[in-house]
């Protein structure tokens, strides 16, 4: 009987091979790759899932292989934020990597890498993918009083999902902690002070899942910005302000009863997973910098300067526990030399956008507005990756007639990672 089961689930994976094969874009040839060594680690130490993956590749085949197909399990699909590849040696040159379809698995999440080279038939090559997952953490309990320590679940799998036959993995999961609840254990396990360490497996088939559970404290912020309104007022005097309107909410555990802030303040050991204050890193040409909420100027906040960036403390009225919420604007001035150039009636503005808010910060909602000077026309945008082009509309201020042109883009689900440049190029008329 269980040699039927064995063979029946070889059938089973070669159809499935040969289906992923014909209905991927560009023929993806998973038949002829086979997956020899996986060295995974995952870093849970913050309110992110940092996972970096070494997978060194086999062609089995006869003809060349220029593509991977790299996957992800059903129920994170949506919670991947950010995703590259790159090769693992001395280089790392990054390698194209683009979401696609499977026929046949809807659920699952794919995405198509194109190698260096193409891998010649029984070469082996060797490349690297990180991913960012957001909402993958969870508190457990869900509700702690403000003495308790924050205590995180997290679920993930003992084994990479991909489409391939994987020879030999191993796994290491860092905690950023040695106070750890419980581990679910698949043999061989290990842990040596903040970390686990899973396998060497072998043999794994493809798409296996296997559940694995870690219950650990985890005091880190776990801070969201649900909603950033970020806008850019080109100016062709020199200056180029920037406003950010950011509404912040704790999503940790939630407090249980009430807050005092005399124990709050006698203790240090008090409220250690609520945040009193974070760093927000502005360029270092930034000047005439602001911080204010609904009641007006916050003055418990400190500037410093450093030589490639601005620092900011930025310290909100009253810290924030597990599901309180705060609301501020941030405002600054940079010179436009560093970011608009021209040549005679054309310019091209090089701005981020968004900016670093705080260290391992999530991003559930950005919509950024660049205003241009009135009279611009032409206007095309480039964006470092895809974004949502929303209608343009128009800004009226100081002695403008038809208005200036606005420009207004969006994206959800944003990490560190996207801390990256737009290009918008434009025609100005100088008379």
């Amino acid at each position: 009987m269980g040699k039927i089961k064995g063979v029946l689930g070889v059938l089973f994976c070669a159809l499935f091979i040969f289906n992923v094969k014909i209905s991927t874009a560009n023929e993806v040839n998973v038949k002829d790759i086979v997956v020899k060594n996986v060295d995974r680690s995952v870093d849970i130490s913050t309110q992110l899932v940092k996972i970096s993956s070494k997978i060194q590749l086999e062609n089995t085949g006869k003809s060349p292989v220029g593509k991977f197909l790299f996957s992800v399990e059903p129920n994170v699909k949506e919670q991947v934020a950010f995703i590259s590849a790159e090769t693992a040696d001395s280089s790392k040159t990054p390698l194209s990597i683009i979401k696609t379809t499977v026929q046949g698995r809807p659920d699952d999440g794919f995405w198509k890498v194109d190698l260096k080279d193409p891998l010649p038939a029984g070469g082996t090559t060797t490349i690297v993918i990180d991913y960012v997952l957001t909402d993958v953490l969870s508190p457990y309990p869900t509700h702690i009083t403000q003495k308790e320590k924050q205590l995180i679940k997290y679920t993930g799998n003992y084994y990479i999902y991909l489409p391939y036959q994987c020879l030999k993995q191993t796994t290491t999961v860092a905690l950023g902690t040695r106070n750890v609840e419980s581990f679910s254990k698949v043999s061989p396990t290990s842990m040596n002070s903040d970390k686990i360490s899973y396998g060497p497996y072998n043999q794994i088939a493809p798409f296996t899942i296997e559940p694995m559970t870690i219950h650990y404290e985890n005091n880190n912020p776990f801070l969201k910005v649900s909603r950033l309104e970020r806008t850019i007022e080109v100016s062709h005097w020199g200056n180029i302000a920037i406003e950010e309107t950011i509404d912040l909410v704790h999503t940790g555990a939630i407090l249980k009863g009430p807050f005092s802030r005399y124990d709050f303040q006698r203790e240090m050991q008090n409220g250690l997973s609520s945040v009193k204050s974070f760093k927000t890193v502005l360029p270092a040409s930034a000047s005439d910098a602001y911080y204010r909420d609904e009641i007006g100027n916050i003055s418990t906040s400190h500037m410093r300067i450093l030589g490639d960036s601005v620092e900011l403390d930025l310290r909100p009225r009253f810290p924030l526990f597990g599901g309180w919420k705060t609301h501020y604007v941030l405002g600054y001035n940079v010179p436009s030399y560093e970011y608009l150039f021209h040549s005679g009636d054309n310019y091209k503005l090089k701005v981020r956008v968004l900016d670093h808010i705080f260290d391992d910060m999530v991003v559930d909602e950005v919509i950024t507005k660049i205003i241009l000077p009135e009279g611009a026309e032409n206007i095309n945008l480039v964006t470092p990756y895809s974004m949502t082009r929303l209608a343009d509309s128009r800004h009226s201020t100081y002695l403008d007639t038809k208005g200036r042109p606005v420009i207004t883009i969006t994206k959800r689900n944003l990490v560190e990672n996207h801390i990256q440049s737009l290009e918008l190029d434009y025609v100005f008329p100088r008379i």
